[in-house]
């Protein structure tokens, strides 16, 4: 770890320009032994990159990740300039430090500068200091304010053990973004401190961010050690922001006054001994907002004149929100909030205006602050909103046809029967805390008994791990702990539960990953059950002739209690092809649409509808000529998949002798033997990130080898094609901690995460090496947007290929930014081969989230957009004698496939399910005919005039 020292310091030095006192820097970490004499060209690369300069005249120059093999020792020297040295665009620099770090050591001393460079006047002072000491002082600046509010105190936990209170406490510390993710880990291995009188103490300095204490009880005595223990501190210590608490605690343990902490009732009681901040006991009242915009600009503007008119303090938070209360007089505050329509607010004031102000607060909001608004459903439960907005929608009219998101292949054709969620009713107030709990725990009970039921008749393994994902959800100690704390205020057990739910539902879907956040749809899945429990209604009953079920979103549950023997179809208003309902109906072979709109909610039962769950065409009503070419093409669809399953061992080869690969897309080394049984010519694409989504902190060198050899040994001499790790923000790892970004999709993730961490990408990379045995490896990287990344891969796996030669190895990319397609004239020189992944290339082309509830319909990979993209590609790789290959979802689509061979591409890797269609779709092609037909779909205006091309062959 960096720290700063005095003996680190060299005052009243000189330099006539920046590379002068790079030079002067590198001479000197070379002179003590922590760098080669390399070195100085990592600084001076470094800075071509992006200036060092850090503010307030003080610069960080550091070497590049290439550089870092010439680091001996990780240590630090500073260079005092008082003359300054112009370090670029005007900056002067009065203090350089110049760090030799193997990893990112250096972070932690970025967190210690922080509370400096908040001060005024900081350089002039740099520049001023006469000896290492007084210098010194000004790098370490003022001490941050420890945090301790009432959100970082939780009484009365329900746990088994003390490593789980520890947990506990260390999440309420990542909560208040004070701590990074493991901090719970590091919490683990410290030895903790008995104080007396039953309370414990725990602290680390690794992984903190700021200073912060938090103060867990459990909901009984508990024994630790041999001893008592009726509450843990769990501090996350910086500097010296703990000493002031430390002498109060200490002077509370001498007075005999420590199990006042232990046997609080409530965070008031431990704030007021300890010191914290306290949140004013003061009246307050709530109100929802019916803004459509949320609260904006305007509306906050009003607001906060309104509040300024009283004279003394008002505060307003987000119930059930995790911050805490701002000032209604601060518009930037109000801003700060990020208040939605349907969010409740609680307004807060001291007692000699309350009387006044809170009617007048509530008033305004319930006007509209200045806007027409709507007025909010009477009922909150989720979709209510939604209910208001239909009132303006019709149904789809009879003959009409629309298109939805695909979500499980296959044609379909009943009844419909609409299924509209129920309005569950039940009390906010509860009988008695001991009664709530009970009906609680008697539903939770039940439902946990009807998942293992779900388990246990479930013979697709996708089900059975999202149902397993569901008892998780149940059993999750945060959401339990805030239920019970709900029922101590006094709410009922259905209340409770569903306020709950709902916030950490609403949480899920603010993430920016469209996956991680269509699984708010399996926490209300979950949540519904429950609170249906709860209220003694069953919730979803089947007619009993075979029928298209028609529901605003389906749950995962709900799919999986269908008998597919008499739901012929599903069909949704919302919803992703990515989410867990969707992953259960493909199990269960059962057609689906989703995202179809909120009007075919308006669909009478009973009406009849035809639903191509591959085409992801909606047919309302349809006339019998309509009818009649559908169920044709379903019958002669199964009859094609049976003559495709007998010859999917054979090889794909067109009419006219022109063989194209098929190969298979897996998550992990178990999709191996299926594949190959399923004819797969190799593997195209293997996803290494579920390797290390697997385990709790990165896999190590062996355990990965052990995974990518046992694929090679399953692939018996067939080439193997590994994407290297592809996480980022949108998919990020939990022992991987990444700043938060406004749009993580245009961020840093792929291969532009990797690069920064050279450890864990060698370590993947040497584990492949050493697995291929010679046998056929081409290692891929993604999000490649640029030459410079892509140089930088090749040249990390070249160097080690020095350490561990491989006598079959190509190294390519995937094209999935539209810039690695335009720039494929100049990468094409240098890779061994591309690999297309269009369903990102598509929604960055098209600018459309594939994961978007109303807009993924139209991010079609077969847009013309796209092709031209694919065929820059193409034409580039063959160009230089490269190959190109397609691992997207498009690959696996029956009516892409005649254009992709068309335009040339070499390789179509899909699931290992669609490898004997697309084989099969390949042999009745005549390349002449696809070429034709590619370049005429090139010249087309949209995807729905590609897709009619196809067909109308």
């Amino acid at each position: 770890m960096l720290e700063l020292t005095i003996e680190q310091i060299s005052m009243e030095q000189s330099a006539v320009n920046k590379p002068a006192a790079l030079q002067l820097l590198a001479d000197l970490l070379v002179a003590d032994g922590l760098v080669a004499p390399g070195y100085l060209e990592g600084l001076q690369a470094r800075e071509q990159q992006g200036s060092t300069f850090l503010g307030q005249g003080i610069a960080i120059p550091h070497g590049t990740p290439q550089t870092r093999d010439q680091v001996f020792a990780t240590g630090v020297r500073l260079m005092q300039f008082p003359e300054g040295v112009d370090w670029g665009d005007g900056q002067m620099v009065y203090l350089a430090i110049g760090i030799a770090a193997k990893s990112d050591e250096h972070l932690r001393l970025l967190q210690l500068l922080t509370r400096a460079l908040g001060e005024n006047d900081l350089g002039e002072a740099l520049r001023q200091a006469k000896d290492p000491e007084s210098l010194l002082q000004l790098l370490q600046g003022a001490p941050q304010e420890l945090a301790l509010d009432a959100q970082m105190i939780s009484l009365g936990v329900m746990v088994d053990d003390f490593e789980e209170l520890v947990w506990r406490g260390a999440r309420l510390l990542r909560k208040a973004e004070c701590v990074n993710n493991g901090f719970a880990a590091v919490l683990q291995q410290v030895e903790p401190l008995p104080l007396g009188e039953g309370l414990w103490w725990l602290h680390s300095e690794q992984m903190v961010n700021k200073p912060g204490l938090a103060f867990v009880t459990p909901d009984k005595p508990m024994r630790h050690l041999g001893q008592t223990l009726t509450g843990l501190f769990c501090l996350a210590s910086l500097g010296e922001s703990h000493q002031a608490l430390l002498e109060r605690l200490c002077a509370l343990l001498i007075e005999g006054r420590g199990h006042e902490l232990g046997q609080a009732k409530s965070s008031r009681a431990v704030l007021q001994a300890l010191g914290g901040d306290v949140p004013p006991d003061w009246p307050s009242e709530r109100v929802t907002l019916a803004n459509a915009h949320g609260l904006h600009a305007r509306p906050a503007k009003i607001l906060a004149q309104l509040a300024k008119g009283f004279d003394g303090d008002v505060r307003v938070r987000i119930v059930d929100g995790t911050d805490n209360p701002v000032s209604a007089k601060s518009l930037s505050k109000l801003l700060s909030l990020g208040v939605q329509r349907g969010q409740s607010l609680e307004f807060i004031a001291e007692p000699t205006i309350a009387a006044q102000a809170l009617p007048a607060l509530v008033a305004a909001v319930l006007d509209g602050l200045g806007e027409e608004i709507e007025a909010l459903p009477a009922h909150s439960e989720p979709g209510a909103d939604k209910a208001v907005a239909q009132k303006t929608l019709s149904a789809p009219a009879a003959g009409s046809q629309r298109q939805a998101v695909p979500a499980s292949p296959g044609i379909a054709f009943g009844p419909a029967h609409v299924h509209v969620l129920p309005v569950l009713d039940y009390p906010l107030q509860g009988e008695s805390q001991g009664v709530e709990h009970e009906r609680l725990h008697s539903a939770l009970a039940q439902v946990r008994v009807d998942i293992e039921q779900l388990i246990a008749r479930s013979s697709a393994k996708a089900i059975r791990e999202i149902f397993v994902t569901h008892q998780e959800m149940l059993a999750d100690p945060e959401l339990v702990d805030e239920v019970a704390q709900r029922l101590r205020q006094g709410e009922s057990a259905a209340a409770a539960w569903m306020n709950v739910i709902e916030a950490a539902a609403r949480q899920q879907e603010q993430l920016k990953d469209a996956l991680l956040a269509e699984r708010a749809a399996d926490l209300r899945d979950v949540g519904r059950r429950v609170l249906a429990q709860i209220c003694g209604v069953e919730d979803l009953v089947e007619p009993d002739e075979p029928y298209i079920l028609v529901m605003d979103e389906v749950g995962p549950s709900d799919v999986a209690r269908l008998d597919p023997a008499r739901v012929a179809g599903i069909l949704t208003a919302r919803g992703g092809a990515t989410a867990h309902s969707a992953i259960v109906a493909r199990a269960l072979g059962i057609p689906a649409l989703v995202g179809a709109g909120d009007d075919v909610l308006l669909i009478t039962s009973g009406t009849q509808l035809l639903i191509d769950g591959q085409r992801g065409r909606l047919d309302v009503a349809p006339d019998e000529a309509t009818l009649k070419r559908a169920l044709q093409d379903r019958d002669t669809r199964e009859q094609r998949l049976k003559a495709a399953a007998a010859l999917r061992m054979e090889p794909a080869i067109t009419q006219d002798g022109h063989a194209v690969e098929v190969f298979a897309n897996i998550g992990d080394s178990a999709g191996t033997p299926a594949a190959v049984e399923q004819g797969a010519e190799g593997i195209g694409l293997l996803r290494t990130e579920l390797l290390f989504m697997a385990h709790s902190s990165a896999p190590d060198e062996a355990t990965q080898e052990a995974e990518y050899r046992r694929v090679l040994d399953d692939l018996d001499g067939r080439p193997l094609v590994v994407r290297t790790l592809d996480v980022g923000g949108d998919k990020p790892l939990p022992y991987w901690p990444i700043d938060k970004e406004e749009n993580p999709f245009l961020g840093v993730r792929g291969i532009r995460l990797t690069l920064q961490r050279p450890d864990i990408m060698e370590s993947q990379l040497r584990a492949l090496l050493r697995a291929a045995d010679n046998r056929p490896l081409r290692i891929m990287f993604p999000m490649v947007g640029t030459v410079e990344e892509w140089r930088q891969a090749r040249e990390m796996t070249e160097r080690l290929r020095l350490e561990i030669p491989v006598a079959d190895l190509q190294l390519g990319i995937m094209i999935e930014v539209p810039s690695a397609a335009l720039l494929a004239p100049v990468l094409a020189k240098e890779v061994d081969f591309f690999s297309v992944g269009t369903n990102d290339l598509t929604q960055y082309t098209m600018a459309i989230d594939r994961g978007h509830p109303t807009l993924s319909a139209q991010a079609d990979g077969l847009h013309p957009a796209v092709l031209q993209l694919i065929d820059i590609t193409v034409r580039a790789a063959h160009a230089h004698g490269k190959w190109v290959g397609v691992c997207g979802e498009l690959a696996a689509d029956p009516l892409a496939v005649p254009v992709l061979v068309g335009l040339g591409v070499d390789e179509l890797s899909v699931s290992a399910r669609s490898i004997g269609e697309v084989k099969a779709c390949v042999r009745e092609l005549n390349l002449i005919e696809a070429r034709k037909l590619a370049q005429t779909a090139l010249a087309a205006g949209s995807a729905a005039d590609v897709r009619a091309l196809v067909e109308g062959l």
